[in-house]
């Protein structure tokens, strides 16, 4: 006679619990992430080349700081010489505080400029009913960034983006747009004047957290009321990540993965060709 096994035999066993990770020193944090970036120069080989003059964009946040102290550390090592110069742009906003991010790239040593270009109010004015000006001010950036660069002589724009921005993206884009797409590290202007990259592209929010805790970077806020608000798209992603995350620890891994594994031939674009180059000749709707 077969024997009938209880359903609750069958109920998933609860994860045994991990040991708390021994705490890792900035030099092997760094490391770490210098490696993340060694990474993505194999799969992007002029992502940094002999002679760019990179324009590192120190937002006031952990992720451009600690994009910084990477290339600096990357800098003194690599048999690729590169220049770095660090830009700020205050935008207006009520509240940020650009002396403390001034004193702390005074620290570094590295050229920098402190720009303003104050389009705050250009851009509440510009406002619908209901409606944040992340998108808005985004573009009157990148115009200000693209421009700044040609002026300084500058052949790359590094942006301190990680791997949770890209996943981050991923789904956005997925849920709210309709298109497959994220961040690449990798990106031509559509005019070919600039050239944008994101060495973090690899480095998990995770690490960058832990790097600042022990750095103790000054961040600063970049004064936009809207930033960081629950209800904001990408606040509502980081909670549905977080909530799956707790399910399966390497989800996030898996996502990243996947955005370096594309299978063309598997998705309804019809303008792609089996190659998985976009046909110009198609017409997309």
């Amino acid at each position: 006679m077969e024997t009938l096994v209880p359903l609750s035999a069958l109920a998933p066993r609860p994860r045994p619990s991990a040991k708390p990770a021994e705490p890792r020193s900035s030099e092997k944090l760094l490391r770490l992430m210098r490696k993340k970036v060694g990474q993505l120069l194999g799969d992007f080989p002029t992502l940094i080349e002999e002679g760019d003059r990179i324009m590192v964009c120190i937002s006031g946040g952990k992720d451009s700081y600690a994009m910084l102290d990477v290339l600096l550390e990357m800098q003194k090592r690599s048999p690729v010489k590169y220049e770095l110069i660090a830009v700020n742009i205050d935008q207006g906003w009520p509240g940020y505080d650009t002396p403390q991010i001034e004193a702390h790239l005074k620290g570094t040593g590295v050229e920098y400029r402190m720009i303003t270009e104050d389009y705050a109010e250009i851009v509440e004015g510009m406002l619908k009913p209901g409606q944040t000006p992340c998108t808005l001010c985004s573009r009157f950036r990148r115009g200000v960034l693209y421009n700044l660069a040609e002026k300084l002589g500058c052949s790359k724009i590094a942006l301190g983006h990680h791997a949770d921005d890209l996943i981050e993206t991923l789904i956005m884009n997925l849920f709210y747009s309709g298109r497959l797409a994220s961040m690449p590290p990798l990106l031509h202007s559509d005019d070919g004047r600039n050239t944008v990259i994101r060495p973090l592209a690899l480095v998990s929010e995770a690490v960058l957290i832990e790097y600042n805790e022990i750095r103790k970077f000054p961040v600063v806020r970049c004064g936009c009321p809207s930033c960081g608000l629950p209800a904001q798209k990408r606040q509502v992603i980081k909670r549905l990540l977080g909530s799956l995350e707790k399910d399966d620890p390497q989800i996030k891994t898996h996502m990243l993965a996947a955005l370096r594994n594309v299978v063309p031939d598997h998705l309804m674009d019809a303008s792609i060709t089996r190659n998985g180059a976009k046909d110009s000749t198609s017409r997309s709707i």
